[in-house]
């Protein structure tokens, strides 16, 4: 399988590590909580996979460089984007999902997608 060189690998793990403490902040869970691997609380992993759908559609990382940065796999990824897009159809969450992507926006202003 096909890795990015060492400093993308690094920048990847940093963006995501970002977004985890982002995301935790705003809805106030543990960052902690939210880097152990295994299951975790529901509130938890809701805000996860919140997470890795902005780090994916903001941040433009693909899903396989979401997995890694996230110790997840990429299967994990896909669910959890598919899932937060169909719950978009809430209005209330959707106003949370928009939200939270224009923190990030804010926040990774000078990131610059792959």
């Amino acid at each position: 399988m096909w890795r990015p060189s060492g400093k993308r690998e690094e920048e990847i793990i940093e963006l995501c590590e970002c977004m985890i403490d982002v995301t935790a902040a705003l809805f106030s869970v543990s960052s902690k909580d939210m880097r152990k691997t295994g299951r975790t609380p529901f509130e938890v992993s809701r805000v996860r996979q919140i997470a890795m759908y902005v780090t994916h559609v903001v941040l433009g990382l693909s899903m396989n460089e979401v997995g890694r940065g996230f110790q997840r796999e990429r299967t994990t990824v896909l669910h959890a984007c598919h899932l937060i897009e169909d719950m978009r159809d809430d209005r209330d969450f959707d106003r949370i999902i928009a939200m939270t992507e224009r923190v990030a926006a804010a926040a990774f202003r000078n990131h610059e997608a792959a």
